[in-house]
């Protein structure tokens, strides 16, 4: 046990360093599962990559304490063996810092979104380095003045300076979630705040407890292996506990490996549960088309908008009809319900207006500021100048083909049908409807092919 407990590589090292591989295994699974499983799109902007820095963090810390405690067994002067890389910079910037700086971010953009109503002022790849550079200074002097032992421990003097660096951390991130408590989120974005600071601080004092006895009862085997094995098992639960996506993507948040709900959200209006959003229903009113009347107010029609959005997906400019969708869905909340239209106005900005985005749409650059730059993002009148340009679009570049279209011919044929049902229902009192009328032209296995390959896109149309 004494030549273990100096060198590493007890049984309870082993069974730590499986424990911190499983925990970095479900971690990892957790963040890829919804891409991989459901085919999620990647977002290009901090929704993405505030979490991929998260398990990068992760990943540092752990290797950081497993090499720094001496749990693995190597050699006296192996390259590895390094307190100041990982005692030093895996354990304090690049890990516990870089992930309590993630965190700190997440916080301070739900604070600007909900609380202050508009975009963050700072960008998130400016703030983040910002938060982190006491972590960066503070590892760079302890670097500098050496006070390490030769197994990675510090002295009193040393030690009292680090937790109160942790400790500042965990306060800005306490204020920071006191300041958004109030807002009704709809989704984990508060559960997951408090969790994080509350297994933050237990970490803290398990790392200032196995300090303490590792130190004072220095001469005391089983205590060193103990602590050091508390130290790993717990920094294993803090990367999982501590991991949260639901601060930079909601609806994302929703498909995970620990929740056992099948119900399923596919877009962010059914989630924060706007009525008569998703699919078809069989009690869709049944109205005439007029070619002359306003594109913008036939698209009021949901079947026939779900109509022009597979004509125009089928003509690779669908983002323009999706982008009115989602904001004719923004509309029917009401102005009162604050919370509910920050999320998709939220979303709608980070899907179709930041440069870069899955779906962005093209606005002049007017429009786009206006929007971006805007003191309040609740109000009513948010995308009306951007809505205005990509009705002009719509109108200019795929109205004219979309009525000669086998879309539209479709949509007819569909309106005939259920017409004639409908007629045929009032007189025998008897519902004749088929199951698969809900089932739009996009999803219809018996006619995708034929349309797409006749869809009478013309060339211009794919110039939005």
């Amino acid at each position: 046990m004494p030549s273990c407990a100096v060198k590493g590589g007890c049984p309870t090292d082993y069974i730590a360093i499986s424990l911190s591989i499983i925990s970095f295994t479900v971690l990892l699974l957790w963040s890829i599962f919804p891409f991989i499983v459901h085919k999620v799109p990647r977002s290009k902007g901090s929704g993405f990559w505030i979490p991929v820095i998260q398990v990068v963090a992760s990943f540092i810390l752990l290797v950081s304490l497993v090499i720094s405690n001496n749990i693995l067994k190597l050699r006296e002067r192996h390259w590895l063996r390094s307190c100041y890389l990982w005692g030093v910079w895996g354990e304090g910037p690049l890990g516990f810092g870089l992930l309590f700086s993630c965190r700190i971010t997440q916080a301070s953009q739900l604070y600007f979104i909900f609380v202050k109503r508009r975009l963050p002022l700072i960008r998130s790849y400016i703030f983040l380095p910002l938060i982190l550079l006491p972590w960066i200074a503070g590892a760079a002097v302890i670097h500098w003045m050496k006070p390490l032992s030769s197994r990675c421990h510090m002295k009193a003097q040393w030690t009292i300076p680090v937790i109160s660096l942790h400790a500042l951390y965990i306060a800005i991130l306490v204020g920071v979630t006191t300041a958004v408590h109030h807002v009704e989120f709809r989704f984990d974005e508060l559960k997951d705040l408090w969790r994080g600071i509350l297994v933050s601080a237990v970490s803290i004092a398990v790392w200032v407890t196995a300090y303490t006895l590792n130190e004072v009862y220095d001469n005391i085997s089983w205590l060193q292996v103990a602590s050091r094995f508390m130290l790993l098992v717990v920094a294993s639960i803090l990367v999982v506990a501590f991991f949260s996506i639901s601060s930079s993507q909601p609806l994302l948040s929703q498909i995970s490996l620990r929740r056992r709900e099948t119900r399923e959200f596919r877009t962010m209006s059914q989630a924060l549960g706007i009525p008569d959003s998703g699919v078809l229903a069989q009690s869709e009113p049944i109205s005439r088309i007029d070619h002359n009347e306003p594109l913008d107010k036939l698209l009021l029609n949901k079947r026939f908008r779900q109509s022009f959005m597979a004509f125009a997906d089928s003509c690779l400019a669908g983002e323009s009809v999706h982008f009115f969708d989602e904001v004719y869905e923004l509309s029917k909340i009401p102005e009162d319900d604050s919370v509910r239209r920050i999320y998709m106005a939220r979303h709608i900005i980070e899907k179709y207006i930041v440069a870069g985005a899955a779906m962005e749409v093209n606005i002049s650059h007017r429009s786009k500021q206006e929007i971006l730059s805007t003191s309040n993002l609740a109000r009513h009148d948010l995308f009306q100048n951007a809505l205005n340009e990509i009705i002009q679009l719509m109108r200019t570049n795929l109205a004219r083909d979309y009525w000669s279209s086998m879309f539209f011919l479709k949509f007819q044929e569909d309106y005939n049908v259920r017409s004639n049902e409908y007629e045929l229902e009032q007189m025998t009192g008897w519902n004749f409807s088929p199951r698969l009328s809900s089932v739009h032209g996009a999803d219809d296995p018996f006619h995708q092919d034929h349309l797409l390959k006749s869809s009478g896109c013309s060339s211009d149309t794919t110039d939005l």
